[in-house]
C-alpha cells in the first residue's frame, strides 16, 4: 500500500488501528512514541525463525518523520526474546553505536489475541551480503577490547537468549564457573528437548569436573588474567548487515554478555555458518591476539564451539541430532587430552553406523555466500562422515 493514500492514525485513538499495511499497530506498541505521533505505515519486513518482524513509519508531532524495525514473539518465550534481546542491543549499541542499532523500547502488546511483546529499533537499510572480514574483525576486536563490565564481573544483569533459548548468566568473578554454569544449563536443556544420552551425560561431568577448570581454569592461574568483554554472542553472518549508503556493518539479533572475548568466535567453528571460513577467525586473531597460553587457543576454541552446538540442538530438536553428535565427538577430543578415563571406564563412542546426516536445509552454507571450505565439510557431515 502506497504511504501517499494509507489513512494516518493519532496515537491513542483506536486499539487496533485502521489498515495502514499489512501488519497490525495497537497502543501497547503506539504508547513508546510521543503523544501526537502518526503512524503512516506498519508493513510485514524481513524474515526471523523466532519472531514476526514490522517496519513502522511515523511523523512526530514537530513534522519530522523516521523509521522503524519492529520484532513481536508470543508469550513466556516472546517475553523473555524481547526483553532479553533490547538489553542485549542496549548494551553494544552503548558501547558502540555503529555496531548495532539504536534500540528503542520493549513491552507489551494490548488488544485481543494471545499475550504478546515487542521490541522496537532503529531501521537501518542493510544489504545481506556477506560481511567484510576486515571491517568485522577489527571493530569486533575494538568492542571486545574497549568494553567494561559495570561489574567488573563476567556474565550480565539478565538472561539473554540465544535463539529462543534463554542462557544463565548472573554475575560471576570467574569466567570457568560462569562458562560452567552456562553449559550446564543448555545441557540440561538439551535433555529435556532431545532425550537422555547417557554415553553424553557421562562425558558431561567430566567435561565440567575435570575439563573446564584445567583448560579455563588455565586463563586465571599462575599470574594470568583475563578481562570480561562485552560479546554479540549469536555473531554468524545471518545477523549482521552492511549499510547501503556507507558500507558499515551492523549487527542485531544479538544474546550478549560479558566473557572471555575468545567466547566470541566460538560460533565461527560450526560448520553450518558462512563464517566458518577461516578468513575470519585468522583475521579476528590478527586484531586480538590468543589468551595465554596460547598453545591452547584451539582447544579452547573447541570447548566453546561445544557450547554453541549443544544450543543448536536445543532449539532445532531432532533437526540438530548431527550437531548434538559433534559436540559429543569435541567433548571426548577434549577429555582424552586433558582428562582421559581410565581404560575400559569411558563411555561408547559413535561409529559410522549410529552417526546422522546434517539435512541440507539446515546448512546455512547452501547459500549464495557459501564458500567452497565450509560446503565442502557441510558435504562430509551430510554424508554421515562426522569430522
Amino acid at each position: 500500500m502506497s504511504e501517499s493514500v494509507v489513512e494516518v492514525v493519532q496515537v491513542g485513538e483506536a486499539e487496533i488501528l485502521p489498515d495502514l499495511g499489512d501488519f497490525p499497530i495497537d497502543k501497547g506498541i503506539l504508547a513508546t512514541f510521543p503523544p501526537g505521533t502518526q503512524v503512516l505505515s506498519a508493513n510485514r519486513y524481513g524474515l526471523s525463525q523466532w519472531t514476526v518482524t514490522a517496519r513502522l513509519h511515523v511523523r512526530f508531532p514537530d513534522g519530522h518523520t523516521n523509521r522503524y524495525f519492529l520484532k513481536t514473539a508470543k508469550g513466556e518465550v516472546g517475553r523473555r526474546l524481547m526483553e532479553g534481546e533490547f538489553h542485549a542491543i542496549s548494551a553494544l549499541h552503548n558501547a558502540d553505536n555503529l555496531f548495532a542499532p539504536k534500540p528503542y523500547a520493549w513491552g507489551k502488546r494490548s488488544g485481543p489475541g494471545p499475550e504478546t511483546y515487542f521490541f522496537l529499533l532503529q531501521y537501518i537499510d542493510m544489504s545481506d551480503r556477506f560481511p567484510d572480514p576486515n571491517q568485522l574483525c577489527r571493530r569486533l576486536a575494538q568492542l571486545h577490547r574497549n568494553s567494561v563490565s559495570p561489574t567488573g564481573k563476567f556474565g550480565f544483569h539478565i538472561n539473554t537468549c540465544q535463539g529462543r533459548t534463554q542462557q544463565s548468566l548472573g554475575w560471576e568473578t570467574s569466567w570457568a564457573i560462569l562458562f560452567t554454569k552456562m553449559l550446564k544449563h543448555v545441557a540440561q536443556e538439551d535433555e529435556k528437548t532431545n532425550g537422555n544420552w547417557e554415553a553424553l551425560d557421562q562425558l558431561e561431568s567430566r567435561i565440567f569436573s575435570h575439563v573446564i577448570p584445567r583448560l579455563l581454569g588455565a586463563l586465571e592461574s599462575d599470574g594470568r588474567s583475563i578481562k570480561p568483554c562485552l560479546i554479540h554472542g549469536d555473531l554468524w553472518e545471518g545477523n549482521t548487515g552492511t549499510t547501503f549508503d556507507t558500507g558499515n556493518i551492523y549487527t542485531f539479533d544479538a544474546a550478549s554478555f560479558y566473557a572471555h572475548n575468545e567466547m566470541e568466535i566460538g560460533d565461527w567453528r560450526c560448520f553450518y555458518n558462512n563464517i566458518h571460513n577461516k578468513v575470519y577467525t585468522r583475521t579476528y586473531l590478527k586484531n586480538y591476539a590468543p589468551s595465554e597460553p596460547k598453545e591452547e587457543w584451539d582447544d579452547r576454541n573447541r570447548m566453546y564451539s561445544i557450547y554453541y552446538n549443544i544450543l543448536y540442538s536445543v532449539n532445532h530438536g531432532s533437526q540438530g541430532t548431527a550437531i548434538r553428535q559433534i559436540a559429543f565427538d569435541d567433548m571426548y577430543y577434549l577429555t582424552d587430552k586433558f582428562a582421559p578415563f581410565a581404560a575400559g571406564e569411558g563411555p561408547p563412542r559413535l561409529d559410522q553406523s549410529q552417526r546422522v546426516a546434517f539435512p541440507t536445509e539446515a546448512d546455512h552454507t547452501e547459500t549464495k555466500f557459501g564458500s567452497a571450505e565450509s560446503s565442502a565439510y557441510a558435504a562430509k557431515m551430510r554424508e554421515g562422515v562426522g569430522s
